[in-house]
C-alpha cells in the first residue's frame, strides 16, 4: 500500500470512531514514508484525540522539525505542551504532598501553559483554581474572566466566577 492509501484508510477509521485503528494507519504511512511532515502532523492530531498525549508530542516535534515553517505544526505543539503543562499543574494540585513543596509551581506551570497556549480555556480555569488555593482571589478573578470571555456563554464558568467572588468577600473580611 501507498502512503496516501494509508492516510485514506487512517480518515475512514476516524470517521468510524476507531482512532486506535487510525493511528495505527498513520504509522503506517510513517513507515512508508517517514519525512512526511503532514502525516506526522495528522497521526499527532489522532493521537491527542486518543488521550496519548505523550505520542501526540512526539509526533508534533517531528512535523515541526521536518517543516518549521507551517504555523499550525509550531501552534498544534504549542497546545501540546500547554496540556502537558496543565496535566501536570492538576497533579500537582491535586496531590497534597506534593503541593507543600513549593505551592506556587502549579501557578508558574500554567501561567506558562497560558503564554504557550492563549486560547486554551483549561489552563486559565485551573490558574484561578491554583491563585484561589493560594488566597490569591484577585488573580484568581483575573483569570476566570478571561476564560469568560474565550467562552462566554458557558454557566459552569460563571458559577466558579461567583464562588471566587464570595471567596474574596470572605477573605477580605
Amino acid at each position: 500500500m501507498s502512503n496516501t492509501d494509508y492516510i485514506k484508510d487512517a480518515y475512514r477509521a476516524i470517521l468510524r470512531s476507531d482512532f486506535a485503528e487510525a493511528v495505527s494507519c498513520f504509522e503506517k504511512a510513517i513507515t512508508a514514508s517517514p519525512c512526511d511532515a503532514e502525516v506526522r502532523y495528522r497521526c499527532s492530531i489522532t493521537y491527542a484525540r486518543s488521550g496519548k498525549l505523550d505520542k501526540a508530542v512526539e509526533h508534533a516535534l517531528v512535523a515541526v522539525k521536518l517543516d518549521g515553517s507551517k504555523p499550525e505544526y509550531n501552534l498544534h505543539l504549542q497546545h501540546l505542551q500547554a496540556m502537558r503543562l496543565v496535566n501536570e499543574a492538576k497533579r500537582l494540585l491535586e496531590d497534597e504532598e506534593a503541593g507543600t513543596l513549593n505551592p506556587y509551581h502549579p501557578i508558574t506551570l500554567l501561567k506558562e501553559a497560558v503564554t504557550l497556549d492563549p486560547l486554551y480555556g483549561d489552563a486559565y480555569v485551573w490558574l484561578a483554581i491554583a491563585h484561589s488555593r493560594m488566597n490569591e482571589h484577585v488573580q484568581a478573578i483575573s483569570a476566570l474572566k478571561e476564560v469568560i470571555s474565550l467562552h462566554p456563554d458557558d454557566a459552569g464558568l460563571r458559577q466558579l466566577m461567583k464562588d471566587l467572588q464570595k471567596s474574596l468577600q470572605t477573605y477580605m473580611q
